[in-house]
């Protein structure tokens, strides 16, 4: 097997395995290691076995989902190949998001009985988003309702029409027992998935014609990569064109990320072999992808950096975890240059400059000790401190600050508090730590109750943080009901002024400000701006009216949740020679913001969410009416494969507490739901009645 110098960067291969829940990604993934030779058995997702090897975490065992990401590095071809093994659930999506920041290539699985659900919708967007290039596997079509072809009708209803098969699968349901290779126009068959090889036969008679015709649709297709083909195509016919180029016209079109191969089996068999050959066939090496772009940290010029070991080393940590054994642990990218063990650099994100301690390539939660990352690579570091996800390092000499990773707000909160004394220092301890390797998760303390506030992105993630804080740190705590993240804002225009003047002998206290208060674009946050003029307010005391108003508007006005997407303009005032300081004009900032927001009509502000529910036909009626009772509007209705309806709504998540477990109640537990935030959207007068006095009665 060849070692991780032997190989050269054209040959490396950083590739996310993506998909929603359940669709198998995982025992792809376990599938691929085991062909690989990484593993000598396939784990099993769900069980009471060994697991698999990428679902480490207890959590992960038990529920047989996958909660963080996990790395695994193995060898095919002469390719090395470092694969990510994303989590499905919405609750996660801030794993795939940052995997998918530092990644190059991807793998996106689909469940063939079900073809493309929510999530494989929105990881789609989310590979979009990033650029990244991927081919697309049809898991599970050996298994009852399976179906390869009404899948890839899904791919091209919901995602994309550029989704073309380069193989084809032989049989139909339990009877699959192998492929056929569309560009090298052969057979490959298996008698048990399990076999250690595929046999190369001829295409069966009755696939030969439908055979034909998809292959000259990839030909047609993959042509249009190169004019000269293209004219070679048109000219000869498709017999001219060659395999070698065929491939590469087709890699081409993959690199271009808006063109993808469609391959189909299941992910437990040797037909993994045929997706590591595409991975290493088609998807990207570092090589391929185009310099990354930062800023000069000093002077703000934009800045490149090629994947190359001469360049100055740069690198993302996109992922902290913490290991029982050696700590944190940081996974990193390497962009440029090389990242020695025991060397110096600079954290732009933090202006500090640390020591690497080790570095080690991982594999699941098993770790080996290497001198050296590489430009193109991925592996993590043991020794840093002060470190965020996102956060650039750089060559001490050669600073860069690439551009870093955004995460949503969470909009689910929940109260916790440790049971005894001694859980307190602990539970402090624990929740920092969490917070580090998870930027979707929040904590602060709210300032009226003294409790602890954790913020997550759904019950699911909050429940999971809680588990995790009482196992792997021993706190025992009380948590208490899901809170919704309410947010204020304001829907008119106002002038006020804030004057704080007071005279107790000796200096007094003066400041005094006009501030007209406006609505920002939604998402747009907090603006301020300056308009004195002639110095009515000196420009020292300026900074500190700001403060006032922002401190204010996070501390809310009308209910105590912070005030968003606000323009705030200072346009007049006055001060006085002696008595004027910066926390006259602070506190008049402050009675400026409460006076303004309040006349400005202001309004609460909830997270709306996406949902979509997957439900037989029989159940559609009283999930569209529970949906209704909740305050949703439902958008649209779909059929699906299988005979099964695809309801998609809006609904605030106030309402949807726990609807996980209601549903499957309302369903015979056969309907299936996922939800994410769309946008936050103003509370019925009503409803922010109720919500306003509750809040003032605590």
């Amino acid at each position: 097997m060849a070692t991780p110098k032997d190989v050269p960067l054209k040959d490396y291969r950083n590739v996310g395995i993506i998909a929603h829940i359940d669709a198998g990604k995982t025992t792809t993934t376990e599938g691929i290691l085991y062909r690989t030779g990484i593993n000598h058995k396939i784990g099993e997702v769900r069980g009471d076995g060994d697991g698999a090897t990428t679902d480490w975490m207890a959590q992960e065992k038990e529920r047989g989902i996958t909660i963080t990401s996990a790395a695994v590095t193995c060898f095919w071809k002469g390719c090395k190949i470092n694969i990510i093994d994303t989590p499905g659930h919405i609750d996660f999506t801030a794993e795939v998001e940052r995997s998918l920041r530092v990644l190059d290539g991807a793998v996106t699985v689909f469940d063939g009985k079900m073809g493309v659900e929510a999530q494989s919708e929105t990881v789609w967007r989310q590979a979009n988003k990033y650029g990244v290039p991927r081919i697309c596997f049809i898991n599970k079509i050996n298994q009852i309702g399976g179906d390869f072809y009404k899948s890839l009708e899904s791919i091209h209803n919901r995602l994309t029409k550029n989704a073309f098969p380069i193989h084809l699968p032989i049989g139909f349901e339990k009877d699959i027992n192998g492929l056929v290779d569309l560009i090298d126009m052969k057979a490959y068959t298996y008698k048990d998935y399990a076999d250690h090889e595929l046999v190369q036969e001829e295409i069966p008679a009755d696939m030969l014609e439908r055979a034909k015709n998809a292959r000259s649709l990839l030909v047609e297709n993959a042509v249009e990569a190169d004019d000269a083909l293209m004219m070679k195509f048109f000219d000869e016919g498709e017999e001219a064109i060659t395999i070698d180029e065929l491939k590469a016209a087709l890699r081409k079109r993959v690199l271009a990320g808006d063109f993808f191969l469609v391959t189909g089996g299941d992910g437990r068999g040797v037909i993994v072999e045929k997706v590591l050959d595409l991975m290493a066939d088609y998807l990207p090496s570092p090589l391929d992808i185009p310099e990354v772009w930062g800023k000069n940290p000093k002077t703000g010029d934009e800045i490149s950096r090629k994947p190359d070991v001469t360049e100055p080393m740069s690198a993302l940590a996109f992922k902290i975890a913490t290991d029982p054994f050696v700590g944190k642990l940081i996974f990193v990218r390497v962009y440029s240059g090389k990242l020695n063990a025991g060397s110096y650099v600079l954290n732009t994100t933090s202006g500090e400059k640390e020591r690497v301690g080790r570095i080690v390539r991982m594999h699941a939660d098993k770790r080996e000790d290497i001198d050296e990352i590489c430009a193109g690579d991925i592996a993590a570091v043991v020794g840093l401190k002060q470190i965020t996800t996102g956060a650039t390092l750089c060559d001490v000499a050669h600073p860069i600050a690439l551009e870093s990773i955004t995460f949503p707000d969470p909009p689910v909160s929940i109260a916790v508090e440790p049971k005894t004394k001694a859980d307190q220092e602990k539970m402090g301890i624990a929740l920092q730590r969490l917070a580090e390797e998870d930027p979707t998760f929040r904590i602060h303390t709210d300032d009226e109750t003294g409790q602890t506030i954790m913020s997550g992105m759904g019950e699911l993630h909050l429940e999971i943080l809680v588990d995790r804080m009482k196992r792997e740190f021993k706190v025992e705590a009380n948590v208490g009901e899901p809170q919704v993240a309410f947010r204020e804002t304001i829907r008119g225009i106002s002038q006020v002024q804030g004057k704080h003047a007071k005279q107790s002998g000796g200096r007094g206290q003066y400041g005094d400000v006009w501030v007209r208060f406006e609505p920002n674009e939604p998402g747009k946050g907090f603006e301020f701006a300056d308009e004195i003029k002639g110095g009515v307010v000196p420009a020292e005391y300026r900074s500190a009216v700001k403060a006032g108003i922002e401190e204010t508007l996070a501390g809310g006005v009308i209910a105590g949740y912070p005030v968003v997407d606000v323009k705030a303009a200072l346009y007049d005032g006055s001060y006085h020679d002696v008595d004027s300081s910066e926390l006259a004009f602070k506190l008049a900032g402050i009675l400026a913001t409460k006076d303004g927001v309040r006349a400005a009509k202001p309004v609460l502000l909830e997270p709306v969410m996406h949902v979509e529910v997957t439900t037989p036909e029989d159940f559609m009626g009283d999930i569209i009416g529970d949906l209704n009772s909740r305050r949703g509007r439902i958008d649209a209705m779909e059929d699906l494969m299988g005979g099964a309806k695809l309801i998609k709504a809006m609904v605030p998540l106030a309402s949807m507490f726990g609807y996980t477990g209601d549903i499957r109640s309302m369903s015979q537990g056969r309907a299936a739901s996922t939800m994410e935030l769309a946008a936050y959207e103003e509370v019925p007068p009503n409803v922010a009645q109720d919500i306003i006095e509750k809040r003032s009665k605590k």
